[in-house]
């Protein structure tokens, strides 16, 4: 017995109402709930449904396979998401590095969760974060998120300062989200 085709947007007609981007500690799950709930939808982070999925923690993935081959599981966790998910999607902060993700959200509502380095860090600090096990990982980080901010600008509809609150990022999300839908 054959199995149907797997639902796509094409077939299911939905879209994310946004799909939120941005470097670790951007904010981009916390802020993705509080938006979900202003906006009365669902919301999805891919780094959990990637775990979900695996059954192996995002490190465990890192460490045991090599971030390539965690970049191609990504890359399936997240089109299969932007194709059947029609709430707030929240992308891992590396998932933009990937062509494939890039392509997917051409045509999707992209939020670009702009954080400082130096928030940004203060909100990871002290979390199992494999990109950042160096001798000094605020260096690490603030790296990182230079050498990616140029690849997050290129995907995005448009880009929040996300230093402040999550309810202050969430409602600017809002406000920008009802502008471009005008």
């Amino acid at each position: 017995m054959t199995q149907p085709p797997t639902p796509t947007r094409a077939t299911t007609g939905r879209r994310p109402a946004a799909v939120l981007i941005g470097f670790m500690g951007a904010g981009k799950s916390t802020v993705g709930r509080v938006l979900a709930d202003r906006l009365g939808v669902d919301f999805i982070d891919t780094d959990v449904e990637l775990v979900r999925r695996t059954g192996r923690s995002i490190p465990e993935i890192f460490e045991s396979d090599g971030v390539e081959a965690f970049r191609t599981i990504e890359e399936n966790v997240v089109t299969d998401v932007l194709d059947n998910h029609g709430g707030v999607v929240s992308l891992g902060g590396g998932a933009v590095t990937t062509a494939g993700v890039r392509d997917a959200l051409t045509d999707q509502r992209v939020v670009y969760l702009r954080v400082s380095p130096e928030r940004g860090y203060e909100r990871v600090s002290g979390t199992d974060r494999p990109l950042l096990a160096t001798a000094d990982p605020a260096a690490r980080y603030a790296e990182l998120l230079a050498g990616r901010t140029a690849v997050y600008e290129a995907v995005c509809t448009f880009d929040v300062d996300a230093d402040a609150d999550p309810d202050t990022v969430a409602d600017a999300v809002v406000v920008r989200l009802a502008r471009e839908l005008m």
